[in-house]
């Protein structure tokens, strides 16, 4: 019994003193609090090892390299951003490099923002790199995309582009028969324009149903952001539109122009798409504002024109006439 005792605790000192040589010789983490590591591309083992330890992240480089040509699997280290943790053994900040488990952030485009916003929040975005010119309008799918440190506005552009382009195919290809548009950028542009029309998700179909039936009949489509984007690019105007901007010629204003202007005046998220594409079956053809964010439909201009008189009475209640 002395003699199982006894080899026991010998058993333990040797695990004991193991532990000790390899903590020695092998190093250790010493993570304090959650830190962001960024490995370069083409960094060798070698290098991420001193880079660790200069940081104060481990306690031995050249213990580093041991323990990974000894218990490291041949997966190579890859390049990115990581965040290690207080709780991580080196072993487990190898795992991470090897798997590329990098930090991900991420930028998202709202629908209904024009190209020059993008372009500026993307510049704006620090952690980017590189220059980029400002995206052709409409081509660019609102939505959240993830991107991470060091990574080029560029390739940010692209993805943003080829979603659209995918988006646009698979609605595109849902289209009910009969729709007012003919092309996959005619559907773009009238996407574009119920997207400023319209904040109200509900209402989608509703406002695509009636500017279709205007692209049908030949009606001019009135529709006031066409005003204003050659004057902004999209950004908002910040005052009332004025009667000489009303009366502008150009290849946008739908008020002195038949049909749909000769491009996208924002970047249409997927619902308008579809909305455009499925738009309500509806006989209106005039809205105005019902004071709640959404609007007032008609189908003639007598129920038109009783429905501006109601919003002038909410506006002039209000105190803004």
């Amino acid at each position: 019994m002395k003699a199982a005792r006894n080899l026991v605790l010998i058993v333990l000192g040797l695990a004991v003193a193991g532990l000790v040589l390899a903590s020695t010789f092998l190093g250790s983490a010493t993570i304090g609090k959650d830190t962001s590591f960024t490995i370069p591309a083409g960094a060798s083992v070698a290098s991420v090892a001193d880079k660790l330890e200069a940081e104060g992240l481990i306690s031995s480089a050249s213990g580093f390299v041991l323990q990974a040509r000894i218990f490291g699997s041949d997966t190579p280290i890859q390049a990115g951003e990581f965040l290690l943790k207080p709780d991580m053994s080196q072993g487990d900040i190898l795992a991470a490099f090897q798997s590329g488990d990098v930090i991900r952030r991420f930028v998202t485009i709202p629908e209904g923002m024009p190209s020059v916003l993008v372009w500026e929040r993307l510049m704006g975005e620090e952690l980017l790199t590189g220059e980029v010119a400002v995206p052709p309008e409409g081509s660019i799918l609102p939505d959240t995309y993830a991107f991470e440190r060091g990574q080029s506005r560029k390739s940010i552009v692209e993805q943003m582009q080829a979603a659209m382009d995918k988006a646009l195919a698979e609605e595109w290809a849902k289209r009910r028969p009969g729709i007012a548009v003919d092309t996959m950028r005619d559907a773009l542009i009238l996407a574009s324009i119920v997207e400023k029309e319209t904040g109200k998700p509900d209402e989608r179909r509703m406002v695509a149903g009636l500017y279709s039936n205007r692209v049908k009949t030949g009606m001019m489509l009135q529709a006031d952001p066409t005003i204003i984007y050659p004057i902004t690019k999209g950004k908002p105007l910040g005052r009332r539109i004025r009667q000489s901007e009303i009366a502008a010629v150009n290849g946008y204003n739908t008020y002195t122009r038949v049909g749909l202007p000769e491009g996208p005046i924002t970047n249409p998220g997927r619902d308008s798409i579809a909305a455009v594409l499925n738009p309500e079956n509806t006989a209106a053809l005039f809205m105005v504002a019902d004071g709640t964010g959404g609007h007032w439909f008609a189908n003639t201009l007598a129920e038109h024109n009783a429905n501006v008189a109601k919003w002038y009475a909410i506006r002039k209640e209000r105190g803004e006439m």
